[in-house]
C-alpha cells in the first residue's frame, strides 16, 4: 500500500508540475492573460487543499501539508528562471510579474486567505535562500521577485514580524552586492519600510551608500526611495548635481512630489532653482519648471508671482529670482492684469491713482522688493519684445509685417500703461524710495533700471531727468558712527553708493538721459571737477575723497580712451596728477584702495602706461597692507596683459632697462620691504616675489577670502594661457611660474582659498591641451618642482615623520598630476593644424622641438635627475629616487624614437649599476629596463656620443654621459640573436674594413636626429633588409661582402638624410 501511494503521489506531482509549467509558459506571451491564469493557478492550489484525504481527516495540518506540497512543486517548476543565465527578456519579466501577483493574491474565504498567507511565507523563505546564493542570476531573480512582492502586497496581509525582519536583513545585505541590478532591486524592496521609525537603520544605510554608489541606476532608485525629512533633504538636493541626467531628474521629481516648499530654507530653494533652470539637459530643466510651476507657484502661492518671489528673498538672491521670472514669462504663466501697474503706486492728493491729466500733487506708495523686481522684469520683457517685433516688421512684407507691427504696438501699449505716466512721476517715485532709507535700497535700484525704458527726447523731460541724474551723482556714501564716534562707510567703499549694482544702475540711467556723443563723459567730469575742489585745497575729508574717486572710477570704467576725456571740465593729466596720485598717497586706507583701482583703469585707457602711474602701482604692491596690495596686483596684471609686460617695464625709463639684460626670471628672494630695491626688478620679477613670499598670507575682510598670493597666482595663470600674445616674455618664465602654481595648488595654505583652487583647476584642465609648447613647459617644470616639494632634498627643512609623510604624498600627487597633463590629448584644432605646421618647418626643427614637448623628453629629464645623486644616498634621496622610478614607469615612450630608447637604456643601465647594492631601488629600475629592451629595434646599433649630446642640447639639460663601445645593459635579459654565426662574421668584416669606412663621409650628428618618424622606420627596414642580403651571401666572397656592406652603409646614410 505504501509503494502504491508513493507512486500515486509522484504521478500527481508530475501532473501538477505539468499544469503549473503550462500556466507559466502561457503567461510569457502577454500581460493580458495574467488575470485568467491567476484564477487557474489559484483553483489548482485550492483543489489540492480541499482533496478527499484532507476532508476525511478533517485536520488543519492536512491543509498545511497540501500548501507545502503545492509550494514545493511550484518552486521546482520555477527553478529554471533562477538558474539559467539569461538576459532580462520581456518573456522572463512577464513571468516574474505573474509570480509576484500570484504571491500577493488573496481569496474571499478565511480558509483561502490562510492558505495564501502560508504560501507567501514559504515563497519568501525560498526567495531569501536564493538571494544569498553564489549564482549571480539566482540572487538577481530572488531580489527582483521580493521587490515586486513587497511593492504589490496589500496592507491587510498578515505576515510574521520575524519573517519580515529576516527579509529586511537579507535585502540590507544585498544593498552592498557587487552586481548593480541586484542592488537596485534590494533598494526597491527596502523603500516600503524606510518610512517606518522602527527601521531607521534602513534610512541610515541608504544615506551611507548614496554618495559612494557608482551606478547611476542604483543612485536613481535610492533617491526615489528616500522619504522627505530633515535628514534626507540635503542628500536629495545634492543629487541635483549628479553627473547622470536621470539621477538629477529623479531628484527634482522627488522634490516635486514629496518635499513641500515651506520645509525648505531660502538658500535651498534658490539652490534648487539655480541648478535646475541652468541645467543643460532639457529633461532636467523641464522637471525643475514643473516643480516651480505646479508645486510652488500653483499649489503654494495660488498662482501669485509676488507671493512666489517672497519665498526666494530677492534682495539676497536677485539673479535666481530674475531667472525664475524670465522662465515663467517665456512659458506664458504670468502676465500683468489690466488693473495692476506701477501707476497705482503714484497716488494723487485724494488717494486715487494719478493719471497724466491730473495736476494735483502726488503721494507715493512704497514698493516691496519683490514688487519692484517683478515690474522691472515685466517691463524689460515687454520692451525687448516690442523692439524685436518692430525689427521683424521692418524686414518683413505684406500681412506678415502687419502682424509683427500689431504685436509690437500691443507690447508698447501695455508697457506705457504699466510705466509711470510722466518722467516727473517716475522721478518722484524713485526719490521717495531713496529717501525711505536703506530698507528700500533694493527697490530704488530696480526703479532706476526702469528709467532705461523711458523716452527723454523731449527738452523738458530731458531737463527733469538730467537734474535727477545730477542728484544721483552728487549723492555721497552712506555712513554710520561706531562706538568711538568715527565715521564708517556703509557698502564696499569703492563703487558709487557703496554697491557695484547701484553704480551700474546710475551709469545706465545717465547714459540713457545723456545719449549724445561725449555728453555722458562731460556730465560726470563736471561733477568730478566740482567734488575735486576741496580735495585739491586739502580741506576734504576721506568721505569726500572716496565720493570723488568713485565717480572717477565710474567714468574710467565706461570710457573708451584718454582721448575721449580731453577738452572736458578737467583734463586727463590733471585727473592723474591732481586726483589719482595724491589719492594713492592718502593716509586713509580706503582712499588708497579706490585710488589704486582708478590708477589701474586709467592705465588701461592710455596708449602707453605713464611712469608715475607704474611706479605708484609697484610701490603700493610692495609696501601696502593686503587689501591695497591686492588692488595694485590686479592693476599691474591688467596693465601687463593689455600693454604687455615689456611696455609696462619700459614706462620706468631707459636708464632702468640696462639692468634687465638677463631675460630670465630672477628666482632669488627680493626684499620687498626695501624702499629702493623693488624698483630694480621687472614687473614679472616683482610679482613672482609676491608669489613666493611667506609673509603675505593675510586675507582681506571680504567674503571671498582673497589674498595677495592668490591674486598674483590668478594673474600668472592668465599670462600663461595667453603667453603666445606676449613674445617678449622670457622662456624661463613659463616653467618657473607653472611649477609654482602647481606647488600652490597642492599646498596646505590654499585649502581655504576655494576660489583660487577653482581658478587653478580650470586653468590646468585646459593649459596642457591648448598647445604643444605648453606640454614642453610642463615637462621643464617637472624636475625642479618635485625636487623642491620633496622633504630632505636641496636643504629642505626636515620635520616630524607625520609632516614628512604628508609632504611626500603631496609631491607624489603633484608628479602624477603633471604626468596626467602630459598625457592629455591636444584639442582637435591643434591636432589638425599640426601636420601642416610640421610640413612647413625646416628639417632641423621638425624633430628636435617635438622631443621637448613629449613624454620622451620628460623621461630623459627624470632619468638624469635620478643619476644626479651619489651612490651613497640618504633616506630622503632613496625615497625620492624610488618615487621617480615609479613615475617613470607611467610614461609611454614612442618606439619610433630609437635614439631616445637607446639613451634611456644607457642612463638606466648606469643607474642600475649605481644602485646595485640597494635592492629596493634595483627592483624599481629593472622592470623599466626590461620594458625598454623589446622597444630597441636594432640592439647592435649603438648610440654615439654626438647623438646623446644632441638630445641633451635639445632638451636644454647638461649631463656628461660617456658612451663606450662595450656599453651593455646590466641585469637585463638581452634578446637572443636568430643567426649568431652570421652576426659574428659581420663583426669581423666590419673590423677588417674599418679603414675603408673611415674614408666614407659620415653624416653630421644632427642629421641622424633630424629625420621624421616615417624616415626612421624606412631606415630601420632598409638596414634589416640589407643585413639579410649580406647574410645570404656571406659564404660567396669576402670582397664582395665588403662592397655590399659599404653600399648598405651608404644607402642607410642616404635614408637617414
Amino acid at each position: 500500500m505504501g509503494e502504491e501511494s508513493g507512486i500515486a503521489m509522484a504521478s500527481e506531482d508530475r501532473n501538477l508540475t505539468q499544469k503549473i509549467a503550462k500556466i507559466l509558459n502561457e503567461t510569457r506571451t502577454s500581460y493580458a492573460t495574467h488575470n485568467r491564469k491567476l484564477k487557474e493557478l489559484a483553483t489548482i492550489r485550492s483543489k489540492l487543499s480541499s482533496s478527499p484525504e484532507s476532508d476525511e481527516e478533517e485536520d488543519s495540518s492536512s491543509s498545511s501539508s497540501s500548501v507545502r506540497r503545492f509550494s514545493s512543486v511550484f518552486f521546482k517548476t520555477l527553478t529554471p528562471l533562477f538558474v539559467a543565465a539569461q538576459r532580462r527578456t520581456a518573456a522572463a519579466e512577464r513571468v516574474v510579474r505573474f509570480v509576484a501577483e500570484f504571491a500577493c493574491l488573496r481569496c474571499n474565504s478565511s480558509d483561502g486567505d490562510s492558505d495564501c498567507d502560508e504560501f507567501l511565507e514559504e515563497f519568501l523563505k525560498f526567495l531569501m535562500a536564493g538571494s544569498v546564493a553564489a549564482n549571480r542570476n539566482a540572487r538577481f531573480r530572488a531580489c527582483q521577485i521580493i521587490s515586486e512582492i513587497i511593492l504589490r502586497l496589500p496592507d491587510e496581509v498578515e505576515v510574521a514580524d520575524e519573517l519580515w525582519d529576516d527579509v529586511i536583513d537579507c535585502m540590507m545585505l544585498r544593498v552592498r552586492d557587487k552586481v548593480p541590478v541586484i542592488r537596485t532591486f534590494a533598494v526597491r524592496s527596502l523603500s516600503r519600510f524606510v518610512n517606518d521609525p522602527e527601521n531607521s537603520d534602513i534610512l541610515d544605510l541608504l544615506l551611507e551608500v548614496l554618495p559612494l554608489e557608482h551606478n547611476p541606476e542604483v543612485r536613481k532608485t535610492i533617491v526615489l526611495s528616500l522619504p522627505p525629512s530633515n535628514a534626507t533633504t540635503q542628500a536629495i538636493i545634492d543629487c541635483t548635481l549628479d553627473v547622470n541626467e536621470s539621477v538629477r531628474k529623479a531628484a527634482y521629481s522627488v522634490l516635486t512630489n514629496k518635499v513641500p516648499l515651506q520645509s525648505l530654507s531660502i538658500k535651498l530653494r534658490t539652490t534648487i532653482l539655480k541648478r535646475g533652470l541652468a541645467d543643460r539637459a532639457v529633461n532636467v530643466s523641464t522637471e525643475c519648471l514643473k516643480l516651480m510651476k505646479d508645486q510652488w507657484l500653483s499649489n503654494c502661492c495660488q498662482g501669485d508671482p509676488i507671493e512666489f518671489l517672497k519665498y526666494l528673498d530677492v534682495e539676497t538672491y536677485e539673479s535666481v529670482a530674475e531667472s525664475a521670472l524670465e522662465v515663467l514669462l517665456s512659458e506664458g504663466l504670468i502676465m500683468p492684469t489690466d488693473d495692476k501697474s506701477i501707476q497705482q503706486y503714484i497716488l494723487s492728493a485724494d488717494g486715487e491713482a494719478r493719471d497724466e491729466s491730473s495736476c494735483s500733487a502726488s503721494s507715493i506708495q512704497l514698493m516691496e522688493p519683490e514688487i519692484a523686481l517683478y515690474w522691472r522684469i515685466i517691463c524689460r520683457k515687454l520692451h525687448i519684445s516690442a523692439q524685436v517685433k518692430g525689427s521683424d516688421a521692418a524686414t518683413a512684407m505684406g500681412a506678415e509685417a502687419a502682424v509683427y507691427a500689431a504685436e509690437a504696438s500691443d507690447a508698447n501699449d501695455l508697457l506705457e500703461r504699466i510705466l509711470p505716466a510722466s518722467v516727473s512721476d517716475y522721478v518722484d517715485l524713485v526719490k521717495a524710495h531713496i529717501e525711505a532709507g536703506p530698507n528700500h535700497h533694493f527697490a530704488s535700484r530696480q526703479l532706476l533700471l526702469l528709467g532705461t525704458m523711458l523716452d527723454f527726447s523731449d527738452a523738458m523731460l530731458h531737463k527733469t531727468a538730467s537734474a535727477f541724474v545730477q542728484e544721483l551723482l552728487h549723492r555721497p556714501f552712506e555712513q554710520e558712527l561706531d562706538e568711538d564716534g568715527n565715521s564708517i562707510v556703509i557698502g564696499d567703499g569703492i563703487n558709487l553708493g557703496g554697491d557695484k549694482d547701484w553704480a551700474n544702475a546710475v551709469s545706465k540711467l545717465a547714459k540713457k538721459v545723456h545719449a549724445a556723443p561725449g555728453e555722458y563723459e562731460e556730465v560726470i567730469l563736471v561733477v568730478v571737477e566740482e567734488l575735486a575742489r576741496p580735495c585739491r585745497e586739502r580741506t576734504a575729508d576721506f568721505l569726500q575723497w572716496m565720493h570723488m574717486l568713485s565717480l572717477t572710477s565710474l567714468l574710467l570704467e565706461n570710457g573708451k580712451s584718454v582721448h575721449s576725456l580731453q577738452g572736458k571740465a578737467i583734463e586727463p593729466e590733471e585727473i592723474l596728477h591732481a586726483l589719482l596720485l595724491p589719492g594713492a598717497k592718502h593716509t586713509h586706507l580706503d582712499v588708497q584702495r579706490i585710488a589704486i583701482k582708478c590708477l589701474g583703469l586709467f592705465g588701461l585707457l592710455e596708449k602707453k602706461p605713464s611712469e608715475e602711474l607704474v611706479r605708484q602701482l609697484r610701490a603700493a604692491f610692495c609696501r601696502s597692507p593686503p587689501p591695497i596690495s591686492i588692488m595694485a596686483c590686479k592693476a599691474l596684471v591688467d596693465l601687463g596683459m593689455w600693454h604687455s609686460p615689456t611696455e609696462v617695464d619700459k614706462a620706468l625709463g631707459e636708464d632702468l632697462l640696462s639692468q634687465f639684460e638677463d631675460e630670465s626670471i630672477d628666482c632669488a628672494p627680493i626684499d620687498l620691504s626695501n624702499d629702493e630695491e623693488d624698483m630694480n626688478f621687472k614687473m614679472l620679477d616683482l610679482l613672482y616675489a609676491g608669489l613666493e613670499s611667506d609673509d603675505w598670507r593675510a586675507f582681506t575682510e571680504s567674503s571671498e577670502h582673497e589674498s595677495v598670493k592668490a591674486t598674483v597666482g590668478e594673474g600668472f595663470a592668465k599670462l600663461l594661457l595667453l603667453g603666445e600674445k606676449y613674445p617678449s616674455l622670457p622662456a624661463s618664465f613659463y616653467p618657473s611660474v607653472l611649477g609654482k602654481l602647481i606647488a600652490l595648488y597642492f599646498s596646505e595654505e590654499s585649502k581655504e582659498q576655494l576660489r583660487f583652487k577653482q581658478c587653478l583647476s580650470v586653468f590646468f584642465e585646459h593649459y596642457a591641451s591648448l598647445s604643444e609648447k605648453h606640454k614642453g613647459y610642463v615637462s621643464k617644470a617637472f624636475v625642479p618642482l618635485i625636487r623642491s616639494m620633496w622633504p630632505g632634498i636641496d636643504g629642505n627643512c626636515k620635520s616630524s615623520s607625520y609632516v614628512v609623510s604628508n609632504q611626500r604624498k603631496r609631491a607624489v600627487q603633484a608628479s602624477r598630476f603633471i604626468i596626467q597633463m602630459m598625457q592629455t590629448p591636444l584639442y582637435k584644432k591643434e591636432a589638425r593644424g599640426e601636420p601642416e605646421s610640421q610640413f612647413d618647418k625646416s628639417p632641423e626643427d621638425s624633430v628636435q622641438p617635438l622631443l621637448n614637448f613629449t613624454e620622451d623628453g620628460l623621461a630623459i629629464r627624470i632619468a638624469i635627475e635620478m643619476l644626479s645623486f651619489k651612490e651613497k644616498k640618504t633616506a630622503a634621496e632613496k625615497a625620492y629616487v624610488a618615487a621617480l622610478c615609479k613615475i617613470l614607469a607611467l610614461l609611454h615612450l614612442k618606439p619610433s624614437e630609437q635614439n631616445v630608447i637607446k639613451l634611456m637604456k644607457n642612463l638606466l643601465s648606469q643607474l642600475a649599476n649605481s644602485v646595485c647594492s640597494e635592492k629596493e631601488l634595483l627592483k624599481d629600475v629593472n622592470p623599466i629596463l626590461e620594458h625598454l629592451t623589446p622597444l630597441d629595434v636594432c640592439p647592435s646599433e649603438k648610440l654615439t656620443q654626438d647623438q646623446a649630446n644632441s638630445i641633451f642640447e635639445t632638451l636644454g639639460v647638461s649631463y656628461n654621459l660617456e658612451i663606450t663601445a662595450t656599453t651593455t645593459v646590466p641585469q637585463t635579459p638581452a634578446p637572443c640573436s636568430k643567426r649568431p654565426p652570421q652576426s659574428r662574421r659581420r663583426v669581423s668584416i666590419e673590423e677588417t674594413s674599418s679603414d675603408e669606412e673611415e674614408e666614407v663621409a659620415s653624416p653630421p650628428p644632427s642629421a641622424l636626429m633630424n629625420r621624421s618618424h616615417r624616415a626612421s622606420k624606412a631606415a630601420a627596414l632598409a638596414k634589416i633588409t640589407a643585413s639579410r642580403v649580406k647574410m645570404s651571401n656571406v659564404d660567396e666572397d669576402d670582397e664582395e661582402e665588403e662592397g655590399s656592406s659599404d653600399v648598405t652603409a651608404e644607402d642607410s646614410d642616404e635614408s637617414d638624410e
